[in-house]
Order: C-alpha cells, then sequence, then structure tokens
C-alpha cells in the first residue's frame, strides 16, 4: 500500500510537471509570434489569441471523452493530440516570428495545448483520489517546471536544450496519459455520483475574484516598473523564484486537515497584497513584485487543488477539472475586453477589494472558516468504524462489504456481477445497461477500496465475508 501511494505521488509529480513545462515554453514562445509582422499595438492581441486558442481546446475534450468509449481510441487521440502539441512548440523554436505562418502554428499548437491539458487535469483527478500529500505532490511539479524555466529563460541560445525538454515532456506525458487503461475511469460511475453544484459555483466565482485581483496586480506592479525605471526587472527575473517556495507552502495547506486551511491562507495573501499597493504603492516596486509573485502561487494552487478534488464528484469530471485553468484564461480576456487596467490607481484598488470582498463571502457562505466543524466532521466516522465489525456476519454478505468499504450502489451492482457469474466486463455492462467504461471504472475503485487486486480475491473476499 505504501508503494502503491508513493508511485501515485511520483506519477502526479511527473505528469504535472511536464505538462506546466511544456505549456511555459509553448506560451512564452507564442507571446513571440507576430514580431514583425504585425504592427507593435497589436502585439499584445496575440497573448488574447492565445487565450481564445486554449479555452476551446480544454472544453473540447470533456465531450469528446464522454462520446469515445473505447479506451484505446480515446488513449490513442490524447497520445496523437499531445505528440502534435510538442512537434508545433519545436517547430516555433526555428520558425521566423515575422509571418502568418508563425501565428497560424502557434494557434494549432495552443489550441492541442489545451486538449492535451484536459486530459492531464482529468488523470491527475484519479491520481490525486486517495492518495497521501497529493497537493505537495501537485506543488512539487509546478515548483519544477517553475525552475526549468528560469533556468533557461527561454532564450534563443539553448534551442537544443528546450528541444530534448520538450521530448521529455511530451514523452511523459504521453506515457502517464495511455497507460493502465483501465484505470483511466477510476473516478465513481455517473450514476452514483453527487454533484457539488454549490460547491462548484462556489469555487468558480471565488476563483475567477481571485484572479480578477492577480490580473490587476500584475497590471499594476507593470506600470510601477515602467514609473519607477526597473527596466531589468521582468516577469522572469529573481522575484519569480519565489513561486517555488509559494506553490511548495500551498500545496502542503491543501494536504493539512482536507484543505481547509487552503482558501484562508489563500486570501491572506491576497489581502497582504492589496494592503501594500494601498499604504506603501511606488515606493516599494519590487515588494510588489514579490507579493504578486506569492499571492499568484497561491491562487494557482488553490483553484487547482478545488477544481481536482470536486470533480470526481462532479456529473462531468472531465469538464470541471479544468475549470480552473479554463478561467484562468476567460479572465485574462475579460480584464482586457472591460480594459479597467487603464484607470486610475483608486479605480483598481476599489476594484481589488471588490473581488476579495466577494471571495470572502462566497467563502464563509460555503462554510471554508468554519474550521471548528470540519474538525469535528473528520473524526465523527472514526469512532463508529470498530463497534460496526462484530455486526457484519449477520448481514447480507454484500451490505456488509458496502458498509466496510464504503461502495457506492453503482459499485455494489458491478460487484454481485463479479462474485457470481464468470462473465466478461462487456456482458455486465449489457446486462446492467451501462458502459463498459463505467464497469470498468467501478471494477477499478472496487479494487482500489477492497485493496484486493484480481476477481479471484474478491470471490474470496466474500466467501469469508458470508462464512
Amino acid at each position: 500500500m505504501f508503494l502503491k501511494c508513493r508511485k501515485r505521488q511520483t506519477r502526479i509529480v511527473w505528469l504535472f510537471a511536464s505538462f506546466m513545462l511544456l505549456q511555459f515554453v509553448i506560451l512564452r514562445m507564442g507571446n513571440q509570434a507576430g514580431r514583425g509582422f504585425l504592427p507593435d499595438r497589436q502585439q499584445e492581441l496575440v497573448y488574447l489569441f492565445l487565450q481564445c486558442a486554449v479555452i476551446p481546446g480544454f472544453l473540447l475534450h470533456a465531450p469528446l471523452y464522454h462520446r469515445l468509449e473505447n479506451p484505446r481510441r480515446y488513449g490513442a487521440l490524447v497520445a496523437g493530440a499531445a505528440v502534435l502539441c510538442g512537434v508545433g512548440g519545436e517547430t516555433l523554436l526555428f520558425l521566423p516570428s515575422d509571418s502568418l505562418l508563425c501565428l497560424t502554428v502557434t494557434g494549432l499548437t495552443v489550441f492541442l495545448l489545451g486538449f492535451t491539458g484536459g486530459a492531464v487535469y482529468l488523470r491527475l483527478c484519479f491520481f490525486m483520489e486517495g492518495a497521501a500529500h497529493a497537493g505537495l505532490s501537485l506543488g512539487l511539479g509546478y515548483a519544477i517546471a517553475v525552475a526549468l524555466q528560469f533556468c533557461l529563460q527561454l532564450q534563443w541560445t539553448v534551442k537544443p536544450v528546450l528541444v530534448i525538454l520538450l521530448a521529455i515532456s511530451c514523452a511523459g506525458i504521453v506515457l502517464l496519459l495511455t497507460r493502465e487503461e483501465k484505470t483511466e475511469q477510476a473516478i465513481s460511475s455517473q450514476e452514483s455520483r453527487e454533484t457539488p453544484v454549490k460547491e462548484l459555483l462556489f469555487a468558480s466565482i471565488i476563483t475567477f475574484a481571485l484572479l480578477l485581483f492577480s490580473g490587476y496586480y500584475n497590471r499594476y506592479i507593470h506600470h510601477l516598473q515602467i514609473a519607477s525605471g526597473y527596466a531589468e526587472y521582468n516577469v522572469y527575473s529573481g522575484p519569480r523564484l519565489l513561486m517555488i517556495p509559494a506553490v511548495l507552502l500551498s500545496g502542503w495547506l491543501g494536504d493539512v486537515k482536507g484543505g481547509r486551511y487552503l482558501p484562508l491562507g489563500t486570501l491572506c495573501v491576497s489581502a497582504l497584497a492589496m494592503l501594500n499597493t494601498a499604504l506603501l504603492g511606488r515606493e516599494t516596486y519590487l515588494l510588489n513584485m514579490c507579493l504578486f509573485y506569492v499571492s499568484l502561487s497561491a491562487v494557482i494552487m488553490f483553484y487547482h487543488l478545488v477544481f481536482l478534488r470536486l470533480a470526481p464528484r462532479a456529473a462531468h469530471p472531465a469538464l470541471w477539472a479544468c475549470m480552473g485553468r479554463v478561467l484562468d484564461s476567460a479572465c485574462v480576456l475579460f480584464t482586457f475586453l472591460i480594459r479597467l487596467s487603464e484607470q486610475s490607481q483608486a479605480t483598481v484598488l476599489l476594484i481589488e477589494i471588490a473581488a476579495l470582498s466577494i471571495a470572502v463571502v462566497l467563502m464563509a457562505l460555503g462554510g471554508a472558516f468554519n474550521l471548528a466543524k470540519n474538525g469535528t466532521q473528520e473524526t465523527a466516522p472514526a469512532a463508529t468504524t470498530e463497534p460496526a465489525e462484530p455486526a457484519l456476519p449477520a448481514q447480507d454478505p454484500f451490505d456488509a462489504l458496502r458498509e466496510q468499504y464504503g461502495l457506492t450502489p453503482g459499485e455494489l451492482r458491478v460487484l454481485r456481477e463479479l462474485v457470481l457469474t464468470e462473465d466478461k466486463q462487456a456482458a455486465i455492462g449489457d446486462r446492467l445497461s451501462i458502459k463498459v467504461r463505467t464497469v470498468q471504472a467501478n471494477v477499478t475503485s472496487i479494487y482500489r477500496k477492497t485493496g484486493v487486486s484480481t476477481r479471484a480475491g474478491l470471490v474470496q473476499l466474500f466467501r469469508g465475508i458470508g462464512e
């Protein structure tokens, strides 16, 4: 069990680090597309073009995932998208930026990046389900990608290194997305899933409010950079390294007590950044840069952990797993369209206060600050597990298994077929009127919950309960 847990942690780190590095490199190079081809006043539109291209990629993955019943076809589609994305990224390394071809390749590559990202986030849901230190593992993956990006600085003089890193990243993504096809659907079946509509809605609004604050804060310190004359500092300079300890700390908070301290910690860091802009302002440009990266890291880890943990209980996990990243890009488009960042410092400050106020209210309504109540909920089940064991033999064996291992109704139906028949999963799916993918999902979940790895083991477990 310990080795299995460590294996999941390693996969979380590897998969997230590979995808984030791929994203950093492609988006960074994509921002250079069109230089010398587009007028200078239109160059910033390229960044918006990238956001418009990546969002459909994320959103397209969800319906295709649900429509493709054959796991092999889905795996082939995802692997093809990841490979083409890597090829597109390496093409951008050598393609002149001052051409329409460069812009076209950039758009297609970023779209494929979004599609690949949808598959990555869905697989992360599976890896994180039941894994110890999942938040810290996610933070470590992000920290590795940030460190590699900073060391390389994405300069054209390191093209051979970037080619190798892109190839390694794509290989890692393809390997982890295509292996263990039967376990890809390890999240509970659709009919037995409790849809957390309220939690998803609150998480979306809170995330958007925090991202709105981060977006305006980014614009604010960019203007301070120009006004203060610190031309040597940019978004890829020294203060960016603060993201490494910040994401690790946020990931650790995401593991402590089920992550109940993470919303409060994210809110405190954002409020501190806002107070610094109001009280100190232009005199502390470097401090603003540092606080920006720390607060941004907290927000990024917050929405990743929240949606990755809510998605398995949602009706459409493939859609909600990547929703935090989709909202990130949507917020970029929103802040540009309303152009409030061009307003006065007082206006920007009011927007920051409004965004954080909305986040505070929704966190309070969602119980994020009710730490004592969460603590009692967590300890309550432990008090009822031991007295239940003596009564198990007197119960129906299937009811006993359901209570002892926390099986869902859908998993219990599949378990009956597994131990009472010798039919294959396709036949079980036909008899129960469910998809083969759903049967595979339930089988994998049953194995994980019971600690049994074979069908014969399930039969022995059932007989032992019955005796």
